[in-house]
């Protein structure tokens, strides 16, 4: 081609041409810090680094393919994230790895580390955060990038104690937390260090809901939890519109008033021309239960 014309004025043959793809590290990645699972529309990604989840940058970026594989796949409609085992769903960052690091790999990896929990946090899925152990430093800033933080009675302590190590809350904990429960009260709980009971922090706002043995009901918390997420799912719930919802509401919350509106009208313009949304109104005039198909 030269100057915008193809030589001798024909178009090439282009079955010669040679088509590379790139390889996929979003699906080609084998899982080493997490495990994955797909249940009931139900994309489980378990924090897996015993004896206390602790992230690294290899597992961040495999929760990194596993959020954006969900993301992608049209049948996963609610994201839970939990930790392994019984006592922490996650004590934040690799103290040890980043002993060892230089300042500049400190930096991307927090650069890293927050673009994930962003990517979570926007996915337009609902995401559900179970907290079935300690939930301290970095694991409280993964928790708060979930829509919905369900804890376990007694089942550990939550908080941001990193002033200890003579740092602050680097993935995102001195914004969310702020925006969970107010400026001065998040100042106060990174200023002391302190940690709380899953209780505590429900009445700060911070936790959703404390489940006991009245929830439970004789169930395993993990057991509890998905059949919890089930209702989101279709044909229960027109998820679609659940995670739309819920992009309207963390999109629309760091945008203006007014823009906030538009990004609610133009997430329900798209709802409308979905096939959840006519049989929505048409099961109402109906007078009988919708049976929503996700799309």
């Amino acid at each position: 081609m030269e100057n915008g014309r193809w030589q001798n004025g024909k178009v090439p043959d282009l079955k010669r041409f040679t088509i590379f793809h790139l390889p996929s590290t979003i699906s080609c990645m084998s899982h080493q810090k997490i495990s994955v699972s797909l249940a009931d529309g139900i994309t489980t990604i378990e924090l897996s680094d015993p004896p206390a989840n602790t992230y690294s940058y290899e597992m961040m970026l495999e929760i990194d393919s596993a959020v954006l594989t969900a993301r992608m796949d049209p049948n996963v409609h609610v994201i839970v994230i939990r930790g392994a085992g019984e006592k922490f769903f996650c004590a934040g960052a690799n103290i040890g790895m980043l002993k060892d690091a230089d300042p500049e790999f400190k930096y991307y990896f927090c650069l890293h580390a927050n673009e994930t929990l962003n990517r979570l946090e926007q996915t337009p899925k609902l995401v559900i955060a179970a907290l079935n152990g300690h939930t301290v430093g970095g694991g409280l800033e993964v928790a708060m990038a979930a829509d919905i933080r369900i804890a376990t009675k007694d089942g550990g302590r939550v908080g941001l104690p990193e002033v200890a190590l003579g740092v602050l809350p680097g993935t995102g904990g001195t914004q969310r937390l702020a925006r969970l429960v107010g400026k001065a009260r998040a100042i106060e709980l990174m200023a002391t260090g302190r940690l709380m009971t899953f209780d505590q922090a429900h009445a700060l706002g911070i936790v959703t809901e404390v489940w006991g043995d009245t929830e439970l009901k004789g169930r395993s918390f993990t057991d509890a939890v998905h059949e919890y997420a089930k209702q989101f799912t279709p044909p229960h719930k027109a998820s679609k519109a659940v995670g739309r919802m819920k992009r309207a509401v963390q999109s629309g919350a760091e945008a203006g008033f007014l823009e906030g509106l538009a990004i609610e009208r133009e997430l329900q313009q798209l709802l409308f021309q979905g096939d959840d949304a006519k049989e929505g109104l048409v099961a109402h005039l109906e007078k009988r239960k919708p049976q929503f198909s996700g799309r």
